[in-house]
């Protein structure tokens, strides 16, 4: 892949930056004030649940025959919004949250590692290691949509 340094490097930084604030507490009094606001909480999780689920199309690009001679860009296009989708989780929410939340983002910010950590920079050919990964990497995303898919409900629910 072109960018896989880049890449990598880009998504170890952010994923670092979002432990950091996490653990050190570091918060933007103007972006949690807007995180207050109902419009701004609705907005925001569209574009995170939209984020999500542009996520599948590099397995749609994979799996249906006609997108196939697609998938290398969509796959670099994968990596990018992977390792950015940090950024667009915290504008969403500065907190981890509690309960299927707090399952949410950790499993959300495990699979960004994980994706950054991705088979192009691990380099081998073993078959185990790229079976193991790649079915880790595919079990944690469909966790994820069925948290948002849950979120999502219990949300419009009680509102």
């Amino acid at each position: 892949m072109k960018y896989t340094k880049q890449i990598t490097i880009t998504g170890l930084v952010l994923f670092s930056l979002y432990l950091l604030q996490e653990l050190f507490q570091l918060k933007f009094e103007a972006l949690e004030t807007l995180q207050q606001r109902e419009n701004y909480k609705r907005w925001s999780g569209l574009a995170l649940g939209l984020i999500i689920l542009a996520q599948w199309l590099l397995t749609f690009s994979r799996i249906i025959p006609k997108f196939r001679k697609n998938s290398g860009t969509i796959n670099e296009i994968h990596k990018w919004i992977g390792v950015l989708s940090p950024i667009v989780l915290y504008i969403h929410s500065t907190q981890i949250g509690y309960g299927y939340l707090a399952l949410f983002s950790y499993l959300f910010l495990a699979n960004v590692l994980l994706g950054t950590v991705n088979l192009d920079v691990i380099k081998s050919s073993k078959d185990w290691i790229f079976k193991g990964w790649m079915i880790t990497h595919v079990s944690i995303s469909m966790c994820i949509t069925l948290l948002l898919i849950l979120h999502v409900g219990v949300v419009f629910y009680y509102k």
